[in-house]
């Protein structure tokens, strides 16, 4: 089998023997649970319940904010106890719905829209909105909205996301493993969405198992078809795992159905899967609870609005971590706060024994072009790090910088350890913001 790759891109330390042969565990939440109403790119969800409400588990308690929206379901059930703002992970305050568990988990009745075989195209986007389904491999944008492009009979690929490339995360590669059947059919849903589409599992050849175990489930489908890609960070990347399997390339300034592909991670299609064949509304997801600190780094299946504290306690430490991140070490964030909630888009939490990043002072440029060498993007980051430092908005545009998708591989690979991702993240949000007024 061909091993699907782009140009570019690194091999970082993977860390994913930690984690990856323990099975996953369900860990049931404590006290209050907390659900931000922006867990999702676009318009935040609008309250539906106010203080003082009994909600039952699977309840809407937030509408969609707009057509990019996504509304918001309690996990347990329980009093509403407050709507304020709360402390997210990225230290931002959100405004969120508290729900006091009551610990008896009672649950509205859930009901497709019609049975599967009927539904249209449409019924099955519908029921993919109503159940406030977004992408969860960290990006949160609604799969609705996904599903909905102008036209459908041009999206060539479906193409499921199991490449998991970041170090350490292994949530998608134990739903493989465990739950294959219930990937396999949310891939086949979202393909029927399109009358043209093929389905492409892509996974990393470091998971040689997942590989074998979809090629026999997929051996008489006609419409799906396994791909082994090269494990290279970033593979699971949208613009690069596209190329790896397509060999269509798209920019900054187009969407995967520009190129004709639709790209979703594995929790989004089993939650797909669910919402679709069972009317089932997003309520959980795996978070990897991992790192060197850890005592007993493993998967967990949550409730949304679980406390990130509680499933580290559950996790144990054998060491006072370092640095604490949420999602993996090269792009997710630092985080200074344990009493959070997990959102739709928590991936993971990271803790590390050591921080070696911090550790290092950055020192000059040696012109070594080795962050030219593994850029994806085929940019030049030290110049367009250099336009940061000097404020040259112009020079950063015209060097293509918001073409950077912040991978994180050139300041990996700086040997003067010069925060290159950091400073061109920067700007790249300075342009957008500019670009929204």
């Amino acid at each position: 089998m061909a091993r699907g790759t782009f140009t570019g891109g690194i091999h970082p330390y993977e860390g994913k023997e930690l984690s990856k042969d323990k099975p996953i565990k369900i860990v049931m939440p404590k006290g209050e649970l907390v659900y931000p109403v922006s867990q999702h790119i676009g318009a935040p969800a609008k309250p539906v319940v106010r203080v003082g409400d009994h909600v039952l588990t699977g309840q809407m308690i937030a509408e969609a904010g707009g057509f990019v929206s996504a509304p918001i379901f309690a996990t347990v059930s329980g009093t509403v106890k407050a709507i304020e703002p709360r402390r997210l992970a990225t230290g931002a305050m959100c405004n969120s719905i508290i729900v006091e568990n009551d610990e008896k988990y009672e649950e509205v009745e859930f009901k497709p829209m019609k049975p599967y075989e009927e539904m249209t195209a449409q019924d099955k986007i519908d029921a993919v909105r109503n159940a406030g389904v977004v992408g969860m491999g960290g990006a949160g944008f609604p799969t609705a909205v996904k599903f909905s492009p102008k036209e459908p009979d041009r999206i060539d690929y479906v193409i499921a996301n199991c490449s998991e490339c970041e170090p350490y995360l292994t949530s998608d590669y134990r739903r493989m493993i465990e739950e294959p059947e219930l990937l396999l059919e949310g891939l086949k849903i979202a393909v029927s969405i399109f009358p043209n589409a093929r389905g492409i599992l892509a996974i990393e050849d470091n998971k040689p198992d997942a590989i074998a175990k979809f090629t026999e489930l997929t051996k008489d489908e006609d419409k799906i078809s396994v791909k082994a890609v090269k494990t290279k960070y970033p593979e699971g990347a949208e613009r690069m795992l596209i190329y790896a399997c397509t060999g269509r390339e798209i920019n900054s300034s187009m969407l995967p159905a520009d190129a004709g592909c639709i790209v979703d991670n594995v929790d989004t299609l089993c939650a797909v899967c669910r919402a679709v064949k069972e009317g089932r509304p997003l309520m959980e997801r795996i978070v990897t609870i991992t790192g060197e600190a850890v005592e007993n780094p493993q998967n967990y299946k949550v409730r949304i609005g679980t406390n990130y504290r509680e499933l580290l306690e559950d996790a144990g430490l054998k060491s006072e971590p370092a640095k604490i991140i949420s999602g993996g070490p090269m792009m997710g964030f630092a985080v200074f706060d344990l009493d959070v909630p997990t959102t739709k888009t928590a991936s993971a939490l990271t803790c590390l024994s050591s921080d070696e990043v911090s550790a290092l002072e950055p020192s000059a440029c040696i012109n070594c072009a080795r962050c030219v060498e593994v850029c994806p993007e085929r940019l030049v980051p030290k110049n367009l790090a250099d336009a940061v430092e000097h404020n040259d908005e112009k020079t950063f545009l015209a060097m293509y910088g918001m073409e950077c998708c912040e991978c994180g591989c050139c300041s990996f690979i700086c040997p003067a350890r010069r925060q290159l991702t950091q400073l061109i993240k920067g700007m790249r949000k300075i342009q957008l913001g500019k670009r929204k007024k």
